[in-house]
C-alpha cells in the first residue's frame, strides 16, 4: 500500500508538471482532435520514458539525471520563445505546430522528467507495470486538462495568448534548468 502511494504521489507531481505545461500550448487555440492526440502523446511518452529510466536505472542515474533536467527545460525554453516570436508574426501562418516532429519535441521536454522518476524508481526496485501505467494514466489526463483549459482562456485573451502561453512554456523552462 505504501508503494502505491508513494508512486499516486508521484504520479499526480509529474502530472501537475504536464498540465501547466501543456496549459502553455493550449494557448494556441487547439481543435478538439489536436487536444487528444497531443494528450494521447504526452501521455504515451510518460509511459515510455519511466520505463526507460528503470531499464537505464543505476549505472546512468548519478549523470543522466541532470543532463535530461537540463534537455528537458531547454526544450521547453526553445519552444516557448518560438511561441512568443509568433504572437508577433503578422502572418496567419504559425511555424510552431504540435504536430509531426513539433509534436515529438514537445512530448519529449514534457516526459523527460519522467525518465528521470524512472531511474528513482528503477534503483529502488518499484514494480514497473504498476508505476507506468499510473504515471502515464495521471499525466495523458493532466495533459488533456491542460490542453482543454488553455484553449478555454486562449479564446479570451486572443493574439495574447500565444504570447501568454509562451511565457509559461519559458517559465517552466527556466524553473527545470534553474531550481531555485
Amino acid at each position: 500500500m505504501h508503494e502505491i502511494l508513494t508512486i499516486g504521489i508521484m504520479a499526480i507531481a509529474l502530472g501537475m508538471d504536464a498540465f501547466s505545461v501543456t496549459f502553455g500550448m493550449g494557448m494556441l487555440g487547439l481543435r478538439a482532435h489536436q487536444i487528444f492526440k497531443i494528450g494521447l502523446t504526452i501521455g504515451a511518452f510518460h509511459l515510455a520514458m519511466p520505463l526507460l529510466g528503470m531499464a537505464v536505472g543505476k549505472w546512468l542515474s548519478g549523470h543522466f539525471d541532470v543532463i535530461a533536467t537540463y534537455i528537458g527545460g531547454g526544450l521547453l525554453l526553445v519552444i516557448g520563445i518560438q511561441m512568443m516570436l509568433n504572437s508577433f508574426s503578422p502572418s496567419d501562418e504559425k511555424s510552431l505546430k504540435p504536430v509531426g516532429i513539433g509534436l515529438f519535441f514537445f512530448a519529449i521536454g514534457v516526459s523527460l522528467d519522467s525518465f528521470s522518476a524512472g531511474l528513482s524508481f528503477g534503483i529502488l526496485g518499484a514494480k514497473a507495470a504498476l508505476t507506468i501505467v499510473m504515471i502515464g494514466a495521471v499525466s495523458m489526463i493532466m495533459s488533456w486538462l491542460g490542453l482543454v483549459i488553455g484553449s478555454r482562456f486562449q479564446s479570451y485573451l486572443g493574439s495574447y495568448g500565444e504570447l501568454l502561453g509562451g511565457s509559461v512554456l519559458i517559465g517552466f523552462g527556466l524553473k527545470i534548468m534553474l531550481p531555485l
